[in-house]
């Protein structure tokens, strides 16, 4: 698996995870609990996963949905 963004804003985070399975990439969410325990904080990021062989679209996916965002932290 390959990160392809790492962010502590949990709403660009689903947003991306939007994007990327309405595309056909599945995507992992890592470090989800570990950013829960730590008390929402915002200290620890969560990164987006996809398969290896997803990376580059994912990549491109996500720089044009960012283009896109009126806002993005």
């Amino acid at each position: 698996m390959k990160e392809v963004l790492r962010t502590n804003d949990p709403v660009l985070i689903s947003y991306l995870q939007h994007v990327l399975n309405d595309a056909g990439i599945e995507v992992f969410v890592m470090d989800l609990h570990t950013s829960i325990v730590e008390g929402s904080l915002g200290v620890l990021p969560r990164r987006l996963m996809v398969l290896d062989e997803d990376e580059a679209a994912a990549k491109r996916l996500i720089d044009e949905a960012r283009a896109q965002r009126p806002v993005d932290g």
